[in-house]
């Protein structure tokens, strides 16, 4: 008879059935039959465990189903261990895995008939020298093992070509001119020259089409003068060139450049390929020195206003706060009216005219309100730099004559300022920020206002002379509204006409667009690095607690008027029956009690509120309070490349307006150009570059894009670095 076992297992292991259990220890499992040690292996012995559980089955210990239960494998997985079990015996777990070798594609195949494809001989040309079928030769080039030159006569390497040439580069993914790179590594090279290869469809060609606006509005005019690169393989205008077509082409950061195709890129400067993104940013650096930054800023500046004098007469002016989320530095909290909240962050205050073209931006962390800005880091720097101005004896001779104009929004409302300005001979035009009574709708005329752009629309205006503060004469214009609402503006300009005055005002919406067309698009509020700068110890700052006093007056100021609410809404009862009055009683009781004790607080809070300064200096904060600003110049010096590659932006979209239905439409068919793919065909005895921009989505823009070529043309532009006149077109033409 035989004897029953008992399912004596050791205290770790997991049973599978009642004879057969497992445990790991150590990175080893270990089998057990009942409490004796049957087998052991590596836990990640992946052939031994098969060949083990397989043996089980077979063996009768184990079923196949309390093998997949304990150890969470496939059904088919252990039957198919199984079957190789019977079928092979051990040996079947541990043999070579048989690989398939190419019988005809062989590697020295594949390398002769490379070499066939090279000198341009046809498929059916080398299948038949090889001895291979042409089917086998043409799945070899379309699966990329074999790469076929163009058959077109003179056409330029395949996008196929350029990414195998990259890959098989000696110095790296698309270094293909070693020798240039070595001398510049060793100090033998300063630079690289931009040498120009044929090439079809080279992503992001068509940002090219903007270099002529980028080279006009002065790119690289003066940036010689202002900026040194030490020698290497990249020159100086090669970076520059390079950081303003990433602007056009919405690559928003140097980070995305990881993303993108080096080797594309590198076509577009006459180079293999662009630096990596570590290179680049050390240009960057070494560029963004403070001194130089400002003075290419400024005169940049210079030179935007004495192209078009006209646009520095009216001068708009407007903060843009730029919100930071870091944990670098605790920067003062300022409110963004785009998300009505306070946030910390920097505002730059920036000069547009009335197109929105960016002039200079002044950026700060310290600033006490746009006012103050103006006085202190705007007006003196105009004052230099503004074109055209009269001269003394003419502004002595006329006591209406100004210098220019500053248009800004509310913030900027307060008399103090428009004398201040007057005495400069500027004058200054905003919103009223307290308007009186309407006036009569009698008043009002129906005029022609003319808009930046050139659009005129009908308005109807009114105009009388106000008098502000202590004896400050200004001009109030009104619109009327078609809902009867009045917008009122205030100027202190005494020789423009009204339609000029309100066209000028109501084009303060282009530098709003502004905003947010370079938020958008080129991410002005995107943190560039993460250092810090020092701070003025003695500048001016908001006083944290006068900020905390304001903010309990206004709580407690809101509670008082909802109390004051409560009260005046509580009413005798009709019935006027002794309960209900007492009720009605003790209800206006206990409301006068706590409005007593508002007003009581409120008074205390006004009283240390006037008693505690506004303003503090830096130096003189509590430890938590203090903050250092971020540092600016690598931002400035890129927000400057940015605001050049807006105004070439601006610049062309000027000129589709002339045979684009809808203006709007203008900047979306160019981001739509400067992405799409174009074919480089240098001719070096003609002396120029052809740039063939690919179609785009429709006959209307591909018209509109042959308009804009004709107009580039014109310019009759080199490519910098280079004796290349630079010739644009579409590929069909």
């Amino acid at each position: 008879m035989p004897q029953t076992l008992l399912p004596v297992f050791p205290a770790e292991a997991t049973p599978i059935n009642e004879i057969i259990s497992f445990c790991k220890r150590d990175g080893a499992v270990y089998y057990f039959h009942g409490c004796m040690p049957i087998f052991t292996h590596a836990e990640g012995d992946l052939k031994s465990f098969r060949l083990f559980a397989s043996q089980l089955v077979v063996n009768g210990s184990c079923t196949q189903a309390e093998l997949v239960r304990a150890f969470g494998i496939s059904c088919i997985s252990m039957k198919r261990h199984v079957k190789k079990l019977r079928a092979g015996g051990s040996e079947a777990f541990f043999a070579a895995r048989r690989t398939r070798q190419p019988r005809v594609l062989t590697p020295e195949v594949l390398r002769r008939a490379q070499e066939l494809l090279a000198q341009e001989q046809s498929r059916s040309a080398v299948a038949k020298a090889l001895g291979i079928k042409l089917d086998t030769l043409g799945k070899a080039v379309q699966a990329g093992r074999l790469v076929e030159p163009s058959k077109k006569s003179g056409a330029g390497s395949t996008k196929s070509e350029r990414n195998l040439a990259d890959s098989q580069a000696g110095m790296g993914m698309g270094c293909t001119r070693v020798v240039e790179r070595v001398c510049a590594a060793v100090g033998l090279l300063r630079e690289a020259p931009s040498r120009f290869e044929r090439a079809e469809s080279v992503a992001q060609g068509g940002v090219l089409w903007a270099l002529p606006a980028l080279l006009a509005n002065g790119l690289l005019r003066r940036a010689p003068e202002c900026f040194r690169l030490l020698p290497g393989f990249y020159s100086l205008t090669q970076i520059l060139v390079l950081l303003a077509a990433m602007a056009l082409a919405r690559v928003k950061t140097l980070e995305q450049l990881r993303y993108q195709p080096a080797g594309e890129w590198g076509k577009l400067l006459g180079l293999d390929r662009i630096p990596e993104v570590r290179t680049l940013r050390e240009k960057v650096k070494e560029l963004a020195q403070p001194e130089a930054v400002s003075e290419w800023g400024k005169t940049l500046a210079q030179d935007w206003m004495a192209e078009e004098p006209e646009a520095a007469g009216f001068l708009y002016v407007d903060g843009h706060v730029r919100v930071y989320h870091g944990v670098q530095t605790k920067l003062p909290r300022r409110y963004v009216a785009r998300q009505r909240l306070c946030l910390r962050g920097t505002t730059d205050y920036w000069v547009n005219d009335q197109q929105g073209r960016p002039f200079f931006v002044i950026s700060s962390a310290l600033t006490s309100g746009l006012l103050a800005t103006l006085k202190s880091d705007i007006v003196p720097r105009l004052l230099a730099e503004v074109p055209g101005q009269p001269s003394e004896e003419e502004l002595a001779a006329d006591p209406y004559r100004h210098r220019f104009t500053l248009v800004f929004d509310r913030e900027g409302y307060s008399p103090d300022f428009f004398q201040s300005m007057r005495a400069l001979r500027i004058a200054c035009q905003t919103y009223h920020k307290y308007p009186r009574e309407d006036w009569p709708v009698e008043e009002f005329a129906e005029q022609e206002v003319e808009l930046p752009h050139g659009e005129s629309v009908r308005m109807q205006l009114a105009e009388r002379g106000a008098r502000l503060g202590q004896g400050v004469w200004v001009r109030e214009i009104r619109k009327l509204t078609e809902t009867g609402h009045q917008v009122s503006i205030l100027s202190t300009n005494f020789e423009a006409g009204m339609t000029s005055l309100a066209g000028h005002m109501f084009a303060r919406w282009s530098q709003e667009n502004f905003f947010q067309y370079m938020m958008q698009h080129f991410a002005i509020d995107r943190l560039v690095d993460y250092q810090t700068g020092s701070a003025d110890e003695t500048a001016p700052v908001v006083n944290p607690a006068y900020r905390r006093l304001e903010q309990e007056i206004k709580t407690k100021a809101g509670k008082r008027g909802r109390k004051l609410a409560q009260f005046g809404a509580l009413s005798l009862p009709a019935d006027s029956e002794v309960q209900g009055v007492a009720a009605f009683e003790q209800a206006k009781g206990q409301l006068q009690e706590e409005i007593e004790l508002l007003e009581k607080d409120l008074a205390t809070l006004k009283a240390e509120r006037k008693q505690t300064p506004k303003h503090v200096r830096w130096v003189d904060l509590p430890e938590p309070e203090r903050f250092v600003p971020l540092a600016p110049t690598r931002k400035r010096f890129l927000d400057t490349i940015k605001m050049i590659a807006y105004r070439a932006e601006t610049a062309l979209a000027g000129s589709l307006r002339e045979v684009m239905a809808r203006s709007d439409d203008t900047r979306a068919l160019l981001r739509e150009i400067f992405v799409t793919e174009a074919d480089l065909i240098p001719d070096e005895g003609a002396g120029t570059l052809t740039v063939g921009l690919h179609h785009l989505t429709s006959r209307a823009s591909d018209a509109a894009a042959r308009f804009l070529a004709e107009q580039l043309n014109a310019t009759e532009t080199v490519y910098p670095g280079t004796n290349l006149r630079l010739v644009y077109k579409m590929v069909s033409d």
